[in-house]
Parts: C-alpha cells; sequence; structure tokens
C-alpha cells in the first residue's frame, strides 16, 4: 500500500453560531486480515482503527473503526461555529501511524 492521502472539505470561513459541514476521506485499502495472498497465505490486518476530529485542541467526533469499514472510508460530520482557529483530522491506523490533516477556518 501507498502511503494514504486525505481528501478534506472543510469550509475557511463561517459565521458564529453556524453549522458546517466537514468531509474527509482517506485512501486506504482497509485489508481486513480475512484475505490470503497468491500463496495461501494470510495478508496481514491493517485498518484505520480510529478517527479523531478536534477545533482548537478540542474534540469534535472522535470514532472507533472495525473491518466492516470500506476502502477509501468517506466520514461526513456537523460542528458548531464558535471561534477560528485550525481543524485537525486524524486516522489512527493498526501499525501505530497516524495520518493527519488541518484546516483553519475564520469564524467572523
Amino acid at each position: 500500500m501507498t502511503n494514504p492521502s486525505i481528501k478534506t472539505r472543510i469550509p475557511g470561513k463561517a459565521k458564529k453560531g453556524e453549522i458546517i459541514e466537514i468531509k474527509a476521506q482517506i485512501s486506504h485499502d482497509m485489508e481486513t486480515g480475512q484475505r490470503k495472498d497468491a500463496g495461501g497465505m494470510p495478508l496481514a490486518r491493517r485498518i484505520i482503527k480510529k478517527f479523531v476530529c478536534t477545533w482548537n485542541g478540542e474534540v469534535v467526533i472522535s470514532a472507533d473503526w472495525h473491518t466492516a469499514m470500506s476502502a477509501n472510508p468517506l466520514i461526513t460530520f456537523y460542528a458548531l461555529a464558535e471561534k477560528s482557529g485550525a481543524i485537525k483530522l486524524a486516522f489512527h491506523d493498526d501499525n501505530g501511524e497516524v495520518y493527519e490533516a488541518s484546516a483553519d477556518v475564520v469564524v467572523e
């Protein structure tokens, strides 16, 4: 698997009190560990097991994912715009790797 890339859709501006939509998709094969290679050996499990979004360091959403998640998972959720700052998205892999993306949102 190549290094996962993350696509995001996060608005750059919002009005105070507005509810914004945040979307993120990571390119990841989400190998369940149940398939076998050409030689009949099981492929090692490798999935994104946790997703966390923070805004100015405060958790907006945290989700534990399991083997039933599809490859290249897409997540959509909403957040209340209270003050300007950084939104950080973190995808935690079985291997202990963390893939991150971030964006600044200006709240007026």
